[in-house]
């Protein structure tokens, strides 16, 4: 009943914006330009209101107010900029209540920003191609949790849902065991339903099952998942929740020195809030 249900869900979803699809054609560009990346989000003051918020906010810690489209794309970077107009308006689309999670879409918003942020932080220091590539999914890995809330609610479950997260069991298996689907996987069917780039679904698709993903994409979903961990929706940068994210980190064999490093410089950023 849910998997006919989270099709139906999906299938109806809005299309995306043309802003976003021409933002997604730039992304596949190999001639980036920021003035050419400008020109087409000034076309959307949704983007442009989003994008300011977020500039100025405390994590990223710039000296004076951001108050052009300019200046953060120059301050952000291209790729920050991009995973920002395309979160801020994947959200808005499938803008519904997240009460089973606990949280609204403020709150989600500032746990997807911290997440592609941490990446920033993170992976500037391991390996800038790879972080250039991990930002986006950082960002947009959870909205899944849009789709399954909707289920949750519709299917009276949500209760039960909140009940079973208050136990100790993980949100991930608790999705799965009255859903069937965990949000990594719904995550992915949208982004395929979108047309999104396949090297996107396919890095998002197995974050909570990592076992399953190919080797082509298991370092970057690997990221993904400690990065998911770390963040997590309801209490990013929690103690547990970092503590968590360092155990995986190690055992995925990723460099934890540089990881904590990071999440302590965002933590101080945070603070500022």
């Amino acid at each position: 009943m849910s998997s006919i249900n989270i099709l139906q869900k999906i299938e109806s979803l809005p299309p995306l914006p043309k802003t976003i699809i021409d933002i997604e054609e730039f992304r596949k560009r190999s001639d980036k330009e920021a003035s050419d990346l400008l020109e087409i989000i000034e076309k959307d003051a949704l983007i442009i209101s989003t994008l300011l918020k977020i500039s100025n906010s405390a994590m990223f810690g710039f000296r004076s107010k951001v108050e052009t489209p300019g200046r953060a794309i120059s301050l952000l970077g291209i790729n920050f900029t991009i995973s920002i107009a395309i979160g801020g308006t994947v959200q808005n689309l499938l803008m519904t209540s997240l009460t089973p999670y606990g949280i609204n879409s403020d709150d989600f918003m500032r746990a997807s920003n911290i997440s592609s942020t941490l990446a920033n932080l993170w992976l500037s220091k391991v390996n800038v191609d790879l972080k250039e590539e991990i930002i986006l999914p950082a960002l947009l890995q959870e909205i899944g949790k849009f789709i399954l809330s909707d289920l949750l609610i519709s299917e009276d479950k949500a209760d039960e849902f909140k009940n079973k997260i208050a136990s100790g069991v993980s949100i991930e298996n608790a999705e799965r065991d009255l859903l069937g689907f965990t949000t990594s996987e719904i995550t992915a069917k949208i982004f395929k339903y979108w047309k999104l780039s396949d090297n996107l679904v396919d890095m998002i698709e197995f974050v909570d099952d990592v076992s399953k993903v190919s080797s082509e994409y298991k370092i970057k979903t690997q990221i993904l998942d400690v990065i998911k961990t770390a963040c997590s929706v309801n209490l990013p940068l929690s103690d547990e929740n970092v503590a968590n994210a360092i155990s995986k980190a190690s055992q995925y064999g990723l460099d934890t020195k540089i990881l904590k490093k990071a999440i302590e410089t965002l933590q101080d950023r945070l603070l500022d809030e």
